[in-house]
């Protein structure tokens, strides 16, 4: 788990999450609020306990049901991408607005290692299919299933 300085959220984000829960008729509590800002502390996948773990390392108040009922919604609102492993585990990473290229993740079966990467041909390939398709897309989902380096080597 590795934790950025600085831990707020971009005042966008927390515009755009509070506005997606007054749209579903629910409000932005101060436990939300140290949920969002604690996840944008982040760099790199985590799961809800971990995110349980670092909110109460920092001195802050939340608990684990209101983690558990916020992260979907942060999903829904586009802030958080759900990743889930070949052991039906749960991993969030945040949203980066400014981040011009989807990433994809390669997840190994074994250990559940997970590799990021890109690829501008992926990118323009998803596009095109949409388009012939006449087809909006909201999120690219790119996650390939198998196994890594090490455990391939730890098979020989």
């Amino acid at each position: 788990m590795r934790t950025r300085d600085k831990t707020q959220a971009h005042p966008n984000f927390v515009e755009q999450f509070r506005q997606f829960l007054q749209s579903g008729g629910l409000r932005l509590t101060s436990e939300r609020l140290v949920i969002l800002e604690q996840v944008f502390s982040y760099e790199g996948h985590f799961q809800a306990e971990d995110l349980l773990v670092h909110i109460r390392e920092k001195g802050y108040s939340a608990s684990r049901a209101t983690i558990y009922r916020t992260l979907p919604l942060l999903v829904r609102s586009g802030l958080l991408t759900e990743i889930i492993d070949a052991r039906k585990n749960t991993y969030y990473e945040h949203v980066h607005a400014l981040q011009e290229q989807q990433h994809a993740h390669l997840i190994c079966l074994r250990c559940n290692k997970i590799i990021e990467f890109t690829n501008p041909e992926i990118d323009k390939l998803q596009k095109e299919i949409c388009d012939l398709n006449q087809f909006k897309p909201i999120k690219f989902r790119n996650e390939i299933l198998g196994y890594c380096g090490e455990c391939q080597a730890e098979d020989r």
